[in-house]
């Protein structure tokens, strides 16, 4: 039986009974958290944390996090952003002996478990009451890989994981629309060079066609 995360996500936020939790949220980009914090903005104290190793390089490192600067404060100036150091060894060492596997395998589900995993001592550590990510949105993320993984290491770290599924409700439509309004750099890969060199074995073979 398939699970609704959305629904669970929805459930979740009606027992606060109108009080505000506290939430770290990971976010991969400024795109696809822009949704996410308008969604959850108005239930949560948000802190979004900005912790990619699997970017290609600094500069495209950099450059996402400039922009994640930007949609959070469009969205609203409380919202505080924790930047983690780019330190790209740490994702080749999690991805050591996957690195021909194809994008959405257990490659992905490596780099998800590394992000999410320091998401969730963070989130520990400074006593929040939910971490979550940010990659549910992407058609091409599994929900239920990233739900399964963040209720796991929350149980590990004893913090609360939101499921959640942030692709429903026209959530990367809306995703879309945001990224266009607030003139946010859209990238066409996911960020890894590994995601990079198939997206662009994918556009040569269309361009063949």
């Amino acid at each position: 039986m398939k699970v609704n995360y959305q629904k669970m996500m929805e459930n979740t936020i009606k027992s606060f009974k109108g009080e505000k939790k506290t939430l770290l949220i990971h976010s991969c980009c400024a795109p696809c958290s822009s949704y996410v914090l308008e969604y959850l903005q108005d239930y949560f104290e948000i802190t979004v944390m900005f912790y990619n190793p699997n970017m290609i390089d600094e500069e495209e490192f950099e450059k996402r996090y400039n922009e994640q600067v930007k949609i959070n404060a469009a969205m609203r100036e409380d919202i505080k952003l924790v930047k983690v150091p780019y330190e790209p060894q740490t994702f080749y060492q999690a991805v050591k002996g996957l690195e021909d596997i194809p994008e959405g395998g257990e490659r992905c589900r490596a780099c998800f478990e590394l992000r999410l995993n320091e998401a969730a001592i963070y989130a520990s550590d400074h006593g929040m009451d939910f971490f979550t990510t940010t990659l549910s949105i992407s058609p091409l993320k599994n929900a239920s890989t990233l739900n399964e993984l963040g209720q796991k290491i929350g149980d590990k770290y004893g913090v609360n994981y939101l499921l959640s599924d942030f692709k429903k409700k026209n959530g990367y439509k809306r995703s879309v629309e945001l990224s266009k309004e607030n003139d946010l750099y859209r990238q066409e890969y996911c960020g890894c060079i590994y995601s990079k060199l198939e997206r662009e074995a994918f556009m040569r073979k269309q361009d063949d066609n």
